[in-house]
């Protein structure tokens, strides 16, 4: 059993470094990149995804319009355990809009329900939910009554509505934390770990992916749409 909690201020410590952890165990299942930990690129990303959500959660204020909110999922019988989590983005110029950001499960306690109730409960705050994701795990989302509205990059985007918000939405930009210190230091141990070719190779192999992953995404709208019309 479990129960949600939803919040508009920062976590607890010991739930703030459960939900990071989740994070950067569950990456690949997360992450539009989708990388796997057989490439030697999966440190970085784990890092700088890690950051992002880190720095979403320190921006969290109440009654602020556009600013992150988090559900949690936590286990009924001790609520100082997260089972799994949802971080998403209210519009700032439309209050019955949002965008889901990052979901996640603790892998033991799937196919329980909890997803979907995060989902739920997002939903029921703000009616007119969007999110990305990656071919594979569109159709949870649309079961949970989402629609496939068009394809971006390596991701599907659906909606609860037959058309996106046209409000504006406060996101994180990725690009300091890419350009920081602490990325050029990994990627530096990363570059000295596995070589000059071997990184490059990661690099490939990643660009490779995305470019399936966009593939897959464009072809699941097509089908969808079609299927619809």
């Amino acid at each position: 059993m479990f129960t949600l909690v939803h919040l508009d201020t920062p976590p607890p410590e010991a739930l703030k470094a459960q939900v990071l952890q989740m994070v950067v165990d569950y990456l690949t299942d997360i992450s539009p990149v989708s990388l796997t930990p057989s490439n030697p690129l999966y440190p970085l990303y784990q890092y700088v995804v890690g950051y992002e959500v880190h720095l979403y959660l320190q921006r969290m204020e109440a009654g602020q319009p556009g600013y992150p909110r988090l559900l949690l999922a936590l286990d009924a019988e001790d609520f100082s355990q997260v089972l799994g989590f949802a971080l998403y983005l209210p519009y700032l110029d439309d209050p019955e809009a949002c965008a889901l950001l990052y979901l996640a499960v603790r892998a033991e306690r799937r196919r329980q329900g909890i997803g979907g109730a995060l989902v739920t409960r997002m939903v029921a705050a703000h009616p007119h939910a969007q999110v990305a994701c990656v071919a594979s795990k569109a159709p949870f989302f649309e079961a949970q009554g989402f629609h496939p509205l068009n394809a971006h990059g390596p991701q599907v985007v659906l909606n609860t509505r037959r058309e996106a918000s046209r409000g504006t939405l406060a996101v994180q930009d990725l690009e300091p934390i890419f350009q920081s210190t602490e990325v050029r230091q990994i990627h530096a141990y990363l570059l000295q770990q596995h070589g000059r070719h071997a990184m490059g190779e990661a690099e490939r192999q990643r660009d490779r992916l995305l470019d399936q992953l966009a593939r897959q995404a464009q072809a699941y709208v097509r089908e969808r749409t079609t299927r619809l019309h």
